[in-house]
Parts: C-alpha cells; sequence; structure tokens
C-alpha cells in the first residue's frame, strides 16, 4: 500500500512538538508567555498523536497479534524502564528508581497503546457511537479515584482511549474532509479562540491536559467530570483544527514520520541532560526560538538511519544488518 504523505507529515509534526514541549516545560516557570504557549501545544498535541495511534490500529489481527504486540510494547518499555533508570542514577537523579509499573517521565506511552490496542479487542464490536460514549463515561470517572494515577499508566490508559478508539473508526475520507477551505478557516478562529482564552485565564491548570491526575488533586473533587467533558471537546476541536493544516504534499522530510517512535523513546536522553545543566532556561522570548530549532535538531538526528541502526537491537529487538558486496 502507498504511503500518504499526509499522516507521514501529521506524525512529523506532533513528534518535533512532543520534544519541543518536554524541551520548554523547565521554562513555563519563569514565564507566562512560555506557559501559555505550553499549555496551547498540549490541547492537542498528544490526543492527535493518539487519534493518528488508532488509526493505525486497523491492521493485523491474527493469533499472534499479542505476541506481536507485546514484543513492539512492551518489551522495549521494559528495557527503556531499566536503562532511564540507570541514566538518571548517572545523573544523580534521587527519583531514578521507579520500579517497572511506574513509567518513567514519556514511557507511559508505550504501556498505555499496549492497553489501548487489547481494549480495542472489545470495543470494536460494539457500535461506534456506543463505543465511544462508553470510553468517554470510562476516561470520566476514573477522574473520581484519587488512587489510579502513574501506576500502570491507568488514568492516561483511560483518559486517552476515547482518542485512540476515533482514530480506530476514522477513514482516510473523513480526514481528508478536515482539508477543506471552510474547515481550515474556521480552525483559524478557534485556534485563535482558543490561545486568547489561554492567555486571560492563565490560572487554568495544565494538568487536566496531562490525564494523569484525579480531580482532587486538581482542586475540583466534586465538578471535575464536567470539566474533563469540557478539556474531551476543546481537545477534539482543536486536533481537528490543527490536522486541518497538515499538507498532503511529500517533501524531503516527510520520511521521517515514519520513524516517531525512535524519536519518542530516545529524545528522553537528550532533555534529561539539557535540563540536568539548566540549558533551557527564559531569558527573552528569542529563547522560544532556539528551543524549537534544538527540537527539531534532536528529532532530525533521532530519525537519521545511523541512530535506527544503532537503536533497532532496543527498539525492534533486531540486530543491524550490515550489507556487504562481494565481488567474483
Amino acid at each position: 500500500m502507498k504511503r500518504d504523505a499526509f499522516f507521514d507529515n501529521a506524525k512529523l509534526f506532533l513528534i518535533i512538538l512532543v520534544v519541543f514541549g518536554h524541551a520548554m516545560q523547565p521554562m513555563t516557570k519563569d514565564s507566562e508567555f512560555m506557559y501559555s504557549l505550553y499549555t496551547f501545544i498540549y490541547t492537542f498535541h498528544m490526543p492527535a498523536f493518539i487519534l493518528l495511534a488508532g488509526f493505525f490500529a486497523k491492521g493485523a489481527k491474527d493469533k499472534d497479534y499479542v505476541l506481536q504486540l507485546a514484543k513492539k510494547l512492551l518489551l522495549p518499555y521494559f528495557l527503556f524502564q531499566a536503562v532511564y533508570s540507570g541514566y538518571y542514577y548517572a545523573l544523580g537523579d534521587d527519583s531514578w528508581y521507579n520500579g517497572f509499573f511506574h513509567p518513567h517521565w514519556a514511557l507511559w506511552f508505550l504501556i498505555s497503546l499496549f492497553c489501548w490496542h487489547m481494549l480495542l479487542i472489545g470495543f470494536k464490536k460494539l457500535p461506534p457511537l456506543l463505543g465511544i460514549l462508553i470510553s468517554l463515561e470510562l476516561g470520566l470517572i476514573v477522574g473520581y479515584f484519587s488512587e489510579i494515577g502513574h501506576t500502570y499508566s491507568l488514568s492516561r490508559t483511560f483518559v486517552f482511549f476515547p482518542f485512540f478508539l476515533a482514530g480506530y473508526w476514522l477513514t482516510k475520507e473523513q480526514v481528508k474532509k478536515w482539508q477543506g477551505t471552510s474547515v481550515r478557516i474556521a480552525s483559524l478562529g478557534v485556534m485563535g479562540v482558543v490561545a486568547t482564552c489561554i492567555v486571560l485565564f492563565p490560572e487554568f491548570s495544565s494538568g487536566w491536559l496531562l490525564g494523569s491526575k484525579s480531580y482532587a488533586t486538581l482542586g475540583i473533587p466534586g465538578a471535575g467530570g464536567w470539566f474533563r467533558l469540557g478539556v474531551y471537546v476543546l481537545a477534539s476541536v482543536m486536533t481537528v483544527a490543527v490536522l486541518s493544516w497538515v499538507p498532503s504534499k511529500e517533501f524531503s522530510f516527510t520520511k521521517l514520520g515514519r520513524r516517531t517512535l525512535y524519536v519518542y523513546l530516545l529524545h528522553g536522553f537528550f532533555i534529561q541532560f539539557f535540563r540536568k545543566i539548566d540549558l533551557f532556561t527564559y531569558t527573552h522570548w528569542l529563547d522560544i526560538v532556539g528551543v524549537f530549532v534544538v527540537s527539531i535538531g534532536i528529532v532530525y538526528v533521532l530519525s537519521s538511519k545511523s541512530t535506527m541502526t544503532l537503536a533497532r537491537p532496543l527498539i525492534e529487538a533486531k540486530l543491524p544488518r550490515f550489507r556487504t558486496k562481494v565481488k567474483a
């Protein structure tokens, strides 16, 4: 099947924002502008990324499906959980040891992605609308239990599952309709309104967008479900608005969007080191340009063939292949 440049462009754009968001996070304490930009990005970048993951979950369904997923997702999770523990210890981080069931930093995505695929086995048998409504209900209910949080990535698994399920039911034709002129014009208004609201209400906690905290932790134990429902609407509208502007044309860099797993798993080594040496600090608005350029550089390096060759044994449990030419 011929690859669609739109999806590779979208994944590349979103993984750049993932790295950028992680890089700029320490700077949000120094500037309201940085915090507003950080919050704006988090309204859509993970929901959109998860939506695309669900879209590509339409593949293999044979008897080895679960074993293939375990090899692709769980094995790298356990390996990188151990590797990051050692790396944090080397950096002198007191929280270096998390055990295997409290994901380090960005590794929650792997264990949640595995769980979403497992949930999909049952949910795909339901009518699409009913399944999505049930998944939304689960995402709303889970916030009332403070015991459900980072452990096993349970909170994020249930909170973000509606986006994964919606992506599974989406068709390519439906996604292409988002690129219509009317949708793009409307999306500019949507993004403008959201950006304005974020600036006007800086007290809004970005914790609502992370999906890992209970309503009690976020300060609204009673009406938190209604608040999260609003966040669902916000994230859905912003996801469509942003993806509507992703180009369908193939560029020289489009192919990098096929290697997002490598970037996602490896960029933490750069980000955590840069945080340790306090590289990301805010003194001037131009600092954001520098951090963005660094983020693009990290994505480019980690998407390279050299990185893939070196990291493949760890990420895909495959030894690198070295081709030799033998002359007769």
